[in-house]
């Protein structure tokens, strides 16, 4: 093992890291990234690494986008700071909240503005319940997640998410919340179960969770798209129309979390249109400034803006808001982000480049590390197992999704291991197709390499 330089000491005696070994940390020390420019980024060593997470699935239009930087100088300079408290505003965030509403996948009245998807995601909770409230409907306040969802690490938007790690002694999930089954095919089907009959098993086991809480007290279901810290699910054909037939039956809210699939991921401005999603209301982040500054927001209809009001009339206040609500430095971003998603036509590079990126996936699914190869637009993933037929996975101790991980890093390629050692792969939609072959032909030796490494470790049982 190499000594820790001085940086990475510093780094140990001084920041607590989110989603990391912490004990582990303290041994190997930190990957210090010091410099990006397009789809690669550069550590403190000056090794250079294409970027094959867009960071968080986030910055979506790469690295030293000198529009985006021009953008947030320009209204620092102008503006560097107000809130939208007590009725004050400014036109960043009108301007914002105006395009929002042009390109929501639905009828969309009014944006409220947060920091992040989870703050985004922790609001629609409450306005699930305040809503309910206005209409007097004082038991419809459960709402549905899903099993292996991701929905952010507040208390409330981490008790939606359904991923083991975030509740253990967090002592979460929090009253209310109820979570259905996850929609993975290759994972939960039954043998011979088809796509459509394992939608029709998901949508009445919904059901079934309904009308044993009773559709009096379920106020809302959510769901991504397509799942992304969970795996990279992609859901069976037909699922959402199965789903929200279900919704509309019982007069239960559909919350689209689009903080990963929206703004071009899929294909689609957003990942409500590539699955036929018609949701009430929406929650973005991530994408929505390229990850160049903090900003999310949920998207209302006229329905729920109407109760709000009523309740503001009968309290005095909305009494809900974040300090940073429509920063106007990040709005400033975020709408010259759009502006060249539509300018640049980024859904249409997406859709241009979609069939190279599923080619080279689809391929490695005949790699003996790897049980099954999924991915929709430019996001996929990688399901490594022991043992193919049975689609046995390896020990959580062997850690084999880490290793991949690590001879990736080798290669020049930063990927995300998840839960079940699957390996999710979500570049920045500016890659090239050039740079597409780059990133799966350092991927390929990095599993070759993975594969000698389990062989060698007897790993597979």
């Amino acid at each position: 093992m190499k000594p820790l330089s001085n940086l990475a000491v510093r780094d140990i005696e001084t920041v607590l890291h989110p989603y990391t070994n912490l004990a582990k940390h303290r041994e190997t020390g930190p990957m210090v990234i010091e410099r990006g420019e397009g789809v690669h980024v550069f550590d403190s060593s000056g090794k250079s690494y294409i970027e094959g997470l867009a960071g968080l699935w986030c910055t979506s239009l790469g690295y030293g986008n000198e529009e985006l930087i021009e953008a947030a100088s320009e209204q620092m300079r102008k503006l560097s700071f107000s809130h939208l408290f007590g009725g004050k505003s400014h036109d960043p965030g009108i301007a914002l909240a105006e395009k929002l509403k042009e390109i929501a996948p639905g009828e969309i009245s009014k944006v409220f503005f947060a920091s992040s998807g989870s703050e985004a995601n922790d609001t629609q909770i409450k306005l699930a319940w305040y809503y309910n409230n206005a209409l007097g409907r004082s038991a419809k306040k459960k709402i549905i997640s899903r099993q292996r969802a991701y929905h952010g690490v507040t208390i409330a938007s981490a008790s939606l998410t359904g991923l083991p790690a975030n509740h253990t002694d967090f002592d979460l999930p929090i009253a209310n919340i109820l979570h259905t089954d996850c929609p993975h095919h290759y994972r939960y089907a039954a043998d011979g179960e088809s796509e459509e009959a394992f939608a029709d098993r998901l949508a009445a086991s919904l059901e079934e969770m309904i009308l044993r809480e009773g559709p009096e007290t379920v106020a809302a279901f959510i769901a991504e798209p397509v799942m992304g810290a969970g795996g990279v699910v992609i859901p069976p054909a037909g699922y959402f129309a199965k789903i929200q037939a279900m919704l509309d039956k019982y007069d239960i809210l559909f919350i689209d979390d689009e903080v990963i699939c929206g703004f071009g991921r899929l294909g689609t401005m957003f990942g409500a249109e590539a699955l036929g999603i018609r949701p009430d209301t929406v929650s973005v982040a991530k994408a929505l400034s390229s990850a160049y500054q903090p900003i999310g927001a949920v998207m209302v209809p006229e329905a729920m803006y109407e109760a709000m009001v009523e309740e503001s009339r009968k309290i005095g206040t909305f009494g809900h808001g974040f300090t940073y609500s429509g920063h106007p430095v990040a709005a400033a971003v975020a709408l010259k982000t759009l502006e060249i998603y539509e300018r640049d036509n980024i859904v249409g590079q997406v859709q241009a480049k979609s069939p190279l990126f599923a080619k080279r996936l689809a391929a490695l699914a005949d790699h003996p590390l790897v049980g099954n190869a999924r991915g929709l637009g430019l996001m996929g993933a990688l399901e490594l197992v022991a043992d193919k037929s049975s689609r046995r996975g390896f020990a959580p101790a062997d850690g084999v999704g880490a290793k991949v991980m690590a001879l990736a890093e080798a290669e020049g390629l930063i990927l995300r291991s998840l839960m079940g050692d699957i390996i999710a792969l979500c570049p920045p939609l500016i890659i090239s197709e050039a740079e597409i072959d780059e990133l799966f032909d350092r991927l390929t030796r990095a599993l070759d390499h993975a594969e000698a490494w389990v062989s060698g470790q007897g790993l597979r049982g």
